[in-house]
């Protein structure tokens, strides 16, 4: 029989139990009964993280807290007088209140579910405000749908509305701002707990994404007018291109390209993450109104229309901005490296010319060269036949030989000698230079 493995004797990853947890992270709170759900989102830095976590924990030194769920990045508090859940994102933090609500209760406009929340503990929430979102939960029976279409009019607001969940609930709202809140209407007809939990939080988080996505709404609009410039410029600088004379004139546009490709480079680094977040918000926006499930409600825009009507055609300018800016990068590289081109070869055509004069110096020197040559054999020639006669000189007592026929016939003899030692290590050293190349 083998011996039964012990998961304790596996070395286990290090990360496995904090993916599993996050794989099971942010689950929808089941609701029941009317309810009253505040949402809000402060955008702030990733620096922020840890002023947001600190804050929290003065949220409980006038309440009773009891903690749900608690992790780094989300947290579930209940103090009776409301239940909170927080949490931390890439580039925000969100809070949603849930507060119950008395059967047939009327709300005022200023009612919020964070009512018994100081207001000096929103004052130290690092960030700044985007998204503040009432949802309304109600059931069919204090509330009827048809109540709420008889009071819409022609001439009033535009109302989104949907059935959803399999046509167990009834959605309105307007995604208007009123006292700082926008408002969602949530009659429900058949919902579980659990369905009412994740549709409330599919309504909070479609608020969320779609201010979100929104926020590479200005900086395509700041970009386009910068773009429009630098296409003009870069149009400028081919026409200039066509009409350079000189070497200067075309490095002067060189340098003016690579600074239009440096601000175009800048432009791409700054704005690459806000437009790819925006792109991402956009398909959360997206999958949550898909997973609605949403069925029309005859006169009425469905969540989905209403957000390809009015959501769309941003993210399409964003798109569309983006994909210039990487274009008109892309003209400039070719452009300039079109020019290097151009430079490159002026500077090949200039080096080949001062070739031809330093070709045409070594000839000279050669001649020159030559010339000295045929001097330093006389000269040799000269000091050898001195040679000569001073050595005959000396030994004219031994041989009686005439000293000046002794030089005459020597001098011949002594330039044809150098003459031939010359050419001779004139030779060696071409072939030597021959062998080296």
């Amino acid at each position: 029989m083998h011996p039964r493995l012990a998961l304790s004797e596996l070395q286990e990853h290090p990360l496995r139990q904090r993916l599993n947890n996050e794989f099971h992270a942010r689950p929808p709170v089941p609701l029941v009964g009317a309810m009253l759900v505040s949402h809000l989102v402060f955008k702030h830095s990733a620096e922020k993280a840890p002023a947001a976590r600190d804050n929290l924990a003065k949220l409980c030194q006038g309440h009773v807290c009891n903690s749900i769920e608690s992790s780094d990045s989300h947290l579930m508090i209940d103090t009776g007088a409301f239940r909170m859940r927080w949490e931390l994102h890439t580039e925000f933090s969100s809070y949603t209140f849930f507060r119950p609500l008395a059967s047939g209760e009327e709300l005022h406009p200023d009612v919020t579910a964070f009512d018994a929340v100081l207001p000096e503990w929103f004052t130290g929430i690092p960030g700044k405000l985007i998204v503040a979102t009432h949802v309304e939960l109600r059931s069919t029976e204090e509330i009827s749908p048809d109540s709420i279409l008889a009071s819409l009019t022609p001439n009033g607001r535009t109302m989104v509305a949907a059935k959803v969940a399999d046509d167990t609930a009834w959605i309105f709202t307007d995604f208007k701002i009123d006292n700082g809140f926008s408002r969602f209407l949530v009659l429900n007809e058949g919902m579980t707990q659990r369905q009412t939990g994740r549709t409330v939080q599919r309504l909070v988080e479609i608020e969320t994404y779609r201010l979100m996505a929104l926020l590479g709404l200005p900086v395509a609009k700041e970009v386009s007018r910068w773009l429009y410039t630098g296409e003009r410029e870069l149009a400028e600088m081919m026409d200039r291109i066509g009409q350079a004379r000189s070497a200067q004139d075309e490095r002067d546009i060189l340098a003016a390209l690579s600074a239009l490709a440096a601000g175009v480079e800048h432009s791409v680094a700054r704005t690459t993450f806000r437009f790819g977040a925006s792109r991402a918000y956009h398909g959360l926006v997206m999958q949550r109104i898909e997973e609605l499930r949403e069925t029309r409600i005859s006169g009425l825009p469905t969540f989905y229309e209403f957000m390809q009507r009015r959501l769309l055609p941003a993210m399409n300018t964003c798109e569309a901005i983006s994909r210039r800016q990487e274009e008109l990068s892309a003209r400039v590289a070719r452009n300039s490296q079109l020019l290097r081109t151009r430079v490159d070869i002026e500077l090949e055509r200039q080096n080949q010319e001062l070739l031809a004069q330093m070709n045409r110096r070594a000839k000279l020197q050669l001649h020159l060269q030559e010339a000295v040559e045929g001097l330093s054999v006389v000269v040799l020639t000269y000091y050898g036949s001195q040679l000569v006669q001073y050595i005959a000189k000396g030994t004219k007592e031994l041989h009686h030989l005439n000293t000046d026929v002794i030089t005459a016939i020597s001098i011949p003899v002594i330039a044809g000698l150098v003459a031939w030692g010359t050419r001779r290590m004139r030779r060696k050293l071409a072939r030597e230079v021959g062998e080296a190349a």
